[in-house]
This record gives structure tokens, sequence and C-alpha cells, in this order.
């Protein structure tokens, strides 16, 4: 999992950075066009603006529901390594405790003259 990505969606946050930059360019795009809507005559170009806009404003949604679903497989990611590690650092832990136990238990029974 230390390896680097060799492609731009290869990892959540990489695709997580991709859909924050669409959703500021959407963002963007909805400013435009509402001004462009508003300022255009009552005819098919104002109705084609209003519903460019209504398709911007479900695209952006949309957008916001993957980044939370994103935001949340990398929340995820984080918490389940971190669990693994702290497993991993109790096992050796108790490995370490371990081999004080039998030390300790090795140099009494030397103390005591068991050879």
């Amino acid at each position: 999992m230390d390896e680097q990505p060799e492609s731009p969606f290869e990892s959540i946050e990489s695709a997580l950075q991709f859909v924050e930059l669409l959703c500021d360019a959407i963002d963007e795009t909805r400013a435009e066009i509402e001004q462009a809507s508003a300022e255009a005559q009552p005819d098919r170009r104002q109705q084609a603006l209003q519903l460019v806009s209504y398709n911007l404003a479900k695209l952006a949604m949309h957008m916001g529901t993957s980044r939370r679903i994103l935001n949340d497989l990398r929340t995820l990611r984080r918490l389940f390594l971190q669990e693994r590690s702290t497993k991993e650092d109790e096992e050796q832990g108790e490995a370490v405790e371990d081999a004080r136990a039998a030390s300790e238990i090795a140099d009494s029974a030397d103390g005591m003259g068991f050879d």
C-alpha cells in the first residue's frame, strides 16, 4: 500500500481531489450560466440556458454525493489501516512481554543454582 500510484485515479485521495476540482468548475459554470440566463431575452436561448443550469445543478448534487462517499472511504481506509497497525503493535508488544517473562524466569532459575 506504500507504492506510489502510476495513474491519477489509483488512490482515493487523487480521485477525491479530482472530484473537488470538478465541483469547483461546475460551480463557476453555473454562476456564468445563471448570469447569462438573467441577461437573455425570454426566448429559446433563455430556456436552453435554464435547462443547462438545471442539469449543472443535478451534476453538482451528484458530485457532492461522490465527494462524501470518497471522503467516507478515505476515512474508513485510514481507520482500517490504523487498526491493523495497532493489532500488529499489540502482537509485537505481547511477544516482547513473553520474551521478558522468559528471560526473568531464566535469570531467577540461574540465581537459584539450577543448571
